[in-house]
């Protein structure tokens, strides 16, 4: 999921926020604002409560955040890369841009989510005492108050041992460090994570049947998300397992055609893309470097009438954007950085020589090949493979 609104950096990690996150906003506003304070702390006007459900909204989105970010911090420093920290409906997600080397990594990064949470919760308690002891308002003392049990309720749900929960990711580091076998650790904590997601699915289920709980909607979400997450976590670690010997130039399209990023839209379509069946092509420029990936879905985007001002250059994926990777390189490493406006491709270098692309139509080739019982051949690379004349990339 991809930021809607960037809020900048933060200890090097670019944040945002989905337009989802609005969800979160107006689903404690509503439940504090007009019902649960109301109750409990009677004797304010209706904007007092609004406004302090707002303020407390606004506040468990730094909690979040905090959550994320702490994830992210100790992911830099255990040498993995971090896209970014985004905020939606149902929470926060850290973008991590390749999976931890060691089980003592895996456990850190995952612990840390739930540990910043119980140090936000901490300082919230702090401050309930603080108003407490100044003898300041109830209601103003009811904010920090919810602040503090409610980082203290994410920090438990989290620690609960299924993925994609921080608490199964310290179940997979556990069963990777115990059994040796990273592959077999994360199907397990997927399985978990789906029989929790199923569990939450009936018990809300049962809670807006039964008990007439509105919250039971919310419970069935939440466990839809787990199941859907978890079931694509398992496929992933089913993946990486077969894939785990192969290199990313036992898969690649060797010697790639390329196009001149000068050209027009309407002069690639009618010069290049009718006459060729590939779907992407590196962009070079007039010195012959390697400047971009254009492919067939971005030039969809620009309109008909400035197809013939438009150039290749202008609606490319920049370079910079674009995954690499080395043909000696594990292909499971490059699968993690193949997303974003490069639309599942990656070009593969040597130096600064471009030797090949690898498309998501080689990595299901390398799959059908091993569920077959063979694999892409072991010596030069992109031997015993179609060139890149002969099928589409």
């Amino acid at each position: 999921m991809r930021s809607t609104v960037p809020l900048g950096t933060l200890a090097g990690v670019r944040v945002g926020v989905h337009w989802s996150v609005l969800g979160i906003l107006a689903v404690l506003v509503v439940a504090l604002g007009t019902a649960r304070w109301p109750l409990l702390v009677p004797g304010y006007p209706t904007g007092a409560y609004v406004g302090a459900a707002l303020v407390a909204a606004l506040l468990f989105l730094l909690s979040l955040l905090a959550h994320e970010l702490s994830h992210a911090v100790v992911a830099r420093r255990n040498g993995i890369e971090v896209d970014e920290i985004t905020l939606w409906l149902l929470g926060g997600i850290a973008k991590l841009r390749s999976e931890a080397r060691t089980p003592g990594a895996d456990l850190r990064i995952a612990a840390a989510g739930p540990l910043a949470s119980v140090l936000v919760a901490a300082l919230f308690g702090l401050a309930t005492w603080v108003l407490v002891a100044v003898d300041a308002g109830v209601l103003l003392v009811a904010v920090p108050g919810y602040l503090a049990a409610i980082n203290v309720v994410l920090a438990a749900f989290n620690l609960i041992p299924a993925a994609p929960l921080d608490g199964g990711r310290i179940l997979r580091a556990a069963l990777w460090a115990w059994r040796g076998d990273r592959v077999r650790a994360a199907v397990l904590s997927a399985r978990a994570g789906r029989v929790f997601g199923f569990a939450l699915v009936l018990l809300g289920a049962w809670r807006l049947l039964f008990t007439g709980s509105g919250d039971g909607l919310w419970w069935i979400v939440i466990g839809l998300f787990i199941v859907f997450v978890a079931g694509a976590e398992e496929r992933q670690a089913e993946l990486g397992a077969a894939l785990a010997d192969v290199r990313v130039g036992q898969v690649m399209t060797t010697d790639p055609d390329t196009t001149d990023g000068g050209l027009t839209v309407s002069e690639f379509l009618h010069d290049v893309a009718l006459r060729q069946r590939h779907s992407a092509f590196p962009l070079v420029g007039p010195s012959g470097r390697v400047e971009g990936l254009v492919t067939l879905n971005r030039l969809r985007a620009v309109a008909p009438d400035r197809r013939a001002d438009t150039t290749l250059r202008e609606t490319a994926c920049p370079l910079a954007d674009v995954p690499t990777a080395r043909a000696d390189e594990p292909l499971t490493e490059l699968l993690d950085r193949m997303r974003g406006c490069s639309d599942g491709r990656a070009l593969v270098f040597d130096g600064d020589r471009l030797t090949g692309i690898v498309t998501s139509t080689d990595i299901s080739h390398a799959v059908m090949l091993h569920g077959l019982g063979a694999g892409p051949s072991t010596g030069v690379a992109g031997a015993g493979r179609d060139t890149a004349a002969e099928r589409p990339r």
